[in-house]
C-alpha cells in the first residue's frame, strides 16, 4: 500500500528556515521532519512512500539518494581514481520511495491528482509533510475498511488556529468549518485513508484538497472522522519547531514507536 506525502508547499510561516530548504527537510533533532514521519509509518509495516514534490524538491532527492552514505562508516581514497570503501552501516531501512515532481505552483489536490498513476486503483494513505503524531496507523486503517466509505481523516484536537470539522454522532464528516471560535472543537490531522475514487473529487492542479475535495465528500457522505485523543502536532512556525525539538530532545517524544 502506498503512502502519499504531501513535500511540496513554500512553508512561508517558518520561513526562518524553508528560505533554505523545503519544509518538510527542517530537523528536529538531527534528521529531517520527514523521516519522523516515515518512521512512523514503517513501525506498523506501510514503508512503500510516494513524496509529492514542489518547492526545492531536488534536496529531498539529494537527501534520499546519499541516505546510504549519510550511515555509513566510508573512506575515499582519492589517489586511487577516487575509490570508496563502505566499512559498515546502521541498519538500512525497508523503504521504498517514490520521489514525483509535481510542479511548483501545484496546489494539494492537484499534487494528489498528479501522482494518480502510482497509487493504481488501491486504496492508499496520505499524510502532509509537516505533522507528528502518536496516531496508530494500523487501528486507523483498520477502521477505514469497517465503514466502507470513501475516505478517513484523523481528527485531532489541538488549540482554535485552525478549521474544524462539523461531525454527526457517528463521527461522518458533515462540513468543514475554518477558523471558528469553538476551541474544544475536532480539526482535520492529515493521516488520511483514501480510496482512489476520491481522486474524482480533484480537477486539476489548481485544486486544493482541503476545500474542494474534502467539502464535496463531506455532502456525500463518503468521508468518516477516525478521532485520535493522542499526541499530534503540526510545525507550521519556529515556535513549533522548537516545541518539537524539545519533546525529543526530552527523550519521550510521543510519535517515537518505533
Amino acid at each position: 500500500m502506498k503512502i502519499v506525502i504531501l513535500c511540496g508547499g513554500y512553508g512561508t510561516r517558518i520561513s526562518e528556515e524553508s528560505h533554505l530548504k523545503p519544509k518538510p527537510m527542517i530537523g528536529i533533532g538531527e534528521r529531517p521532519i520527514l523521516w519522523h514521519i516515515m518512521k512512523s509509518y514503517s513501525y506498523y509495516g506501510f514503508n512503500d512512500f510516494v513524496l509529492c514534490l514542489g518547492y526545492k524538491g531536488h534536496l529531498i532527492k539529494e537527501y534520499f539518494s546519499n541516505y546510504f552514505l549519510y550511515g555509513s562508516d566510508v573512506t575515499f581514497d582519492l589517489s586511487s581514481n577516487n575509490s570508496m570503501q563502505i566499512h559498515s552501516c546502521e541498519s538500512v531501512e525497508p523503504w521504498k520511495v517514490t520521489l514525483a515532481n509535481t510542479g511548483l505552483e501545484t496546489m494539494t489536490g492537484g499534487r494528489i491528482k498528479r501522482i494518480k498513476k502510482y497509487i493504481g486503483n488501491e486504496t492508499f494513505l496520505l499524510t502532509y509533510g509537516d505533522g507528528l503524531s502518536d496516531v496508530n496507523i494500523e487501528e486507523l486503517y483498520h477502521f477505514h475498511k469497517a465503514h466502507g466509505k470513501l475516505a478517513t481523516v484523523t481528527a485531532v484536537q489541538p488549540s482554535g488556529r485552525y478549521g474544524v470539522l462539523g461531525l454527526s454522532e457517528d463521527s461522518t464528516v458533515l462540513e468543514f468549518v475554518e477558523k471558528p471560535q469553538n476551541l474544544d472543537a475536532w480539526i482535520n490531522g492529515g493521516f488520511f485513508v483514501l480510496e482512489p475514487e476520491v481522486l474524482d473529487y480533484i480537477e486539476g492542479d489548481m485544486t486544493s484538497f482541503e476545500s474542494g475535495p474534502l467539502d464535496k465528500l463531506a455532502e456525500d457522505g463518503q468521508i468518516v472522522a477516525y478521532k485520535h485523543n493522542g499526541f499530534w502536532q503540526c510545525m507550521d512556525t519556529q515556535r513549533d519547531k522548537h516545541t518539537l525539538e524539545t519533546i525529543w530532545e526530552s527523550g519521550k517524544a510521543p510519535w517515537k514507536v518505533w
